[in-house]
């Protein structure tokens, strides 16, 4: 494999970085198409899609253990996206699409990978079939998997927001707790619900292969929270200016090492490089939390007055700097508050002081929105469904891409614990308001896309 060059001082500084600061590379992902996968025999199309999956992706986890020991870099996962699975399975003629999730599954633990994106749906104007019999297979195809991750998009600026789907997710997502309830509801942790969605996103569980992309292509997804409340801590007494400059700098570094990998990856494995998603991405690990960064920023705890502000400018300053660093940026991109998997954001929670509603506000002004929630196993469909329609309202009018992951953990309440494991980390019940939006959810239809959509 040939490596790219890199300069003395930029050696040293990655070494503190990931040393020192827990920075790594989240993910070099795989997108791959399965436009010509299509059978009108289940069966077929299925060992196709297997088959492809394994061909293109075969070398995908042994190149990245390469990269990892030549920079000295970790790369904590390795992921495969492709092409919506319900434009694939729609020429097959079957109702049931959990086999397909199964043939992605299969594929993804023959080469080595840790997840596989692209049980996705987007019906944000309206549903096809294979969008109608995709969406009904989810909870069965997430309880039946391991590795499989899964999306719908529900709305966009251009289409607004399409509220029959919107209810009709609230329903899939309790039923995928109840499939999984014996595993702490874990499958709704593997699906996302979005507004804007990118078709370039290398970070899951909403990681699909566009159709405008190429056959196959790279994306890699960087992290850093660690680092950068490390630069933020080193000035105490800078006004936010300087501290947004100096987050600018650091996003800087860390997004030429990601394109780096990515660039390396892509020579190796012979396909394109595509984007380089610069989001700031925490882990339950101590000293790898966004939460962390806001708190050296200036808030005494996350959650409090001016988090929204704080977080805007931690955004806005994270995405300039990567700019900045490469014109291949893509994705997500920006800072992600998902919160089991940030150890601040699960110690603010607990305590009582970042509460749904707040988290609702900052999802405003970052990126993805209410990512990782766990919430009381009775809440209702059309509860679950009022909650997704305002985080879709959030995108489209502020044109930017939304999600929903929340988790009605099942036989749990308000003021117990569920502990999912790994990057996915743990998490308090949080509490809901309790009354009732039915009526609104039920009325169904098309919210209409904002007047801002009609702008070339």
């Amino acid at each position: 494999m040939h490596f790219t060059s890199v300069s003395r001082q930029e050696i040293l500084e990655t070494i503190q970085m990931v040393q020192m600061e827990n920075l790594d590379i989240r993910t070099i992902t795989m997108g791959i198409s399965l436009r010509d996968c299509g059978h009108p025999d289940p069966v077929t199309a299925c060992r196709r899609v297997y088959d492809k999956i394994t061909r293109q992706a075969e070398n995908l986890v042994k190149v990245g253990e390469e990269i990892e020991d030549h920079f000295g870099i970790p790369i904590v996962h390795k992921r495969i996206s492709v092409t919506p699975m319900a434009m694939v399975a729609e020429a097959s003629e079957t109702e049931d699409y959990t086999p397909f999730a199964r043939a992605m599954d299969e594929a993804a633990a023959a080469v080595g990978v840790n997840f596989i994106g692209g049980f996705t749906a987007l019906v944000q104007k309206g549903m096809t079939v294979g969008d109608r019999r995709l969406i009904a297979s989810i909870p069965a195809a997430l309880a039946e998997t391991e590795r499989v991750c899964s999306s719908v998009n529900v709305a966009s600026s251009k289409a607004g927001i399409n509220m029959d789907a919107v209810l009709q997710m609230g329903h899939i997502i309790k039923a995928a707790a109840e499939a999984t309830r014996e595993r702490d509801s874990i499958g709704c942790a593997k699906l996302v619900v979005f507004c804007n969605v990118p078709e370039d996103n290398p970070f899951m569980a909403g990681s699909f292969h566009g159709v405008g992309e190429p056959e196959a292509v790279i994306n890699v997804g960087i992290s850093g929270p660690g680092v950068v409340r490390n630069a933020v801590v080193k000035r105490p007494d800078a006004d936010l200016g300087e501290l947004a400059n100096v987050i600018k700098r650091t996003a800087f570094k860390i997004t030429r090492m990601g394109e780096l990998v990515g660039k390396t990856a892509s020579e190796a494995l012979g396909v394109p490089f595509g984007i380089i998603d610069l989001s700031l991405a925490p882990t339950p690990a101590v000293g790898d939390s966004v939460s962390d960064i806001l708190e050296a920023i200036g808030l005494e705890s996350t959650g409090t007055h001016g988090t929204t502000a704080a977080l805007a400018m931690l955004n806005d300053a994270v995405k300039k700097g990567g700019i900045m660093a490469s014109s291949h940026v893509g994705g997500l991109s920006g800072a992600f508050i998902p919160v089991s998997e940030d150890a601040g954001m699960i110690r603010a929670a607990e305590a009582g002081i970042l509460t749904f509603d707040k988290l609702e506000a900052m999802t405003s002004v970052c990126s993805v929105g209410l990512d990782m929630i766990a919430i009381p196993g009775e809440t209702s469909a059309e509860t679950i469904a009022a909650i997704i329609a305002d985080e879709m309202a959030i995108g489209m009018i502020n044109r930017k891409t939304t999600a929903v992951r929340v988790i009605p953990v099942a036989g749990k309440t308000v003021g117990e614990f569920v502990e999912f494991g790994g990057l996915l980390g743990r998490a308090p019940i949080m509490p809901l308001h309790t009354q009732s939006s039915d009526v609104f959810v039920k009325r169904g239809g098309r919210i209409p896309a904002p007047l801002q959509s009609f702008n070339n």
